[in-house]
């Protein structure tokens, strides 16, 4: 009897432990911000309907999107390489085909009309003092601005897959993959790693993976780091709070707000859980196996010293 009431303090002060003194610690540690539902509620809401065909005349004309933008779903390429573009601009401008469906709607319009101030990075790039962000801003065809810029939305719309359809890699890289690498998954930030065939091949491509990593670390500070495992060292809430608002955690990071929608942040956690923490039903699976097991040989433990010892008590 002894035996359970020590093995019964221990379960106590373990379940004390875990439950109550770690979060407490957690929550003094780390600074918790609650997310808004990625209502950015900063923005104007796009209030104006779009006319697609309408949005792929500005896109490919006077809004002049495709002199930096690849858009792969219509057939049109990079103007440069990755490292060469990020060697211009800092970080290589992504491929339009799949911004209709990873971000929301009104973050793609303020971004079309006011980069840094949608991106919340005002205070890398101020215009009054003559630092401007590598997007220009969209200063009107002509026209009306906020139905030009919805109509360019409304295309951008158009050309995306549906959420439903969207993968999980195809919003991380849109998302994240620019900046951040990810080991695990083999993505880094000028694509995924390839099979080489040949040692120079393999050379080829990490110098020009350095060469983009070093214009990405001037562009930003410091190198944006490995999301390998950030799912399981930050956790779900942390990433997805801090994706949607950057400046809550670190006032002054060079970090912009990636504007996405919920859909696609669910996406990109998806991604994340499968490439840092690919075991997971395994092991939530043998998890309770072993628990059960440990209950049941627990239990017969105590029957079998009970057996034996009882004629000494």
């Amino acid at each position: 009897m002894r035996e359970l009431k020590i093995l019964a303090v221990v379960v106590v002060f373990t379940l004390i432990t875990y439950y109550l003194v770690e979060p407490f610690a957690h929550s003094h540690m780390h600074k918790h911000v609650e997310g808004e539902g990625y209502a950015y509620a900063d923005l104007p809401a796009l209030d104006k309907k779009g006319d697609a065909a309408r949005g792929k005349e500005l896109v490919m004309g006077a809004g002049a999107c495709t002199g930096c933008h690849a858009i792969s779903k219509e057939g049109m390429p990079a103007g440069m390489d990755p490292t060469m573009a990020a060697q211009s601009y800092g970080v290589n401008p992504p491929d339009l085909s799949n911004a209709g469906a990873v971000y929301e709607g009104k973050f793609l319009a303020a971004l079309i009309k006011n980069p840094a101030h949608a991106l919340m990075v005002e205070h890398k790039f101020d215009a009054a003092k003559g630092k401007m962000h590598p997007m220009p801003q969209f200063y009107g065809a002509g026209g009306d601005k906020d139905q030009e810029v919805a109509d360019m939305v409304a295309y951008l719309q158009s050309i995306a897959p549906k959420t439903e359809e969207l993968t999980s890699e195809q919003a991380y890289q849109l998302a994240c993959g620019r900046c951040h690498e990810n080991r695990y998954a083999g993505w880094t930030q000028i694509g995924q790693t390839p099979k080489f065939k040949k040692k120079q091949d393999e050379l080829k491509f990490n110098l020009a993976k350095a060469d983009y990593q070093d214009a990405l670390t001037k562009y930003m500070g410091k190198l944006p780091p490995d999301l390998s495992i950030y799912i399981r060292s930050r956790g779900e809430h942390y990433i997805k709070t801090f994706v949607e608002n950057p400046q809550a955690y670190l006032a002054g990071t060079a970090m912009p707000r990636v504007g996405v929608s919920p859909e696609a942040m669910d996406k990109v956690i998806e991604y994340l859980e499968d490439s840092g923490d690919a075991k997971r039903h395994e092991r939530e699976s043998v998890g309770k196996k072993v628990m059960i097991f440990t209950l049941v040989f627990a239990l017969f433990a105590y029957l079998w010293k009970k057996s034996l010892w009882k004629e000494l008590h």
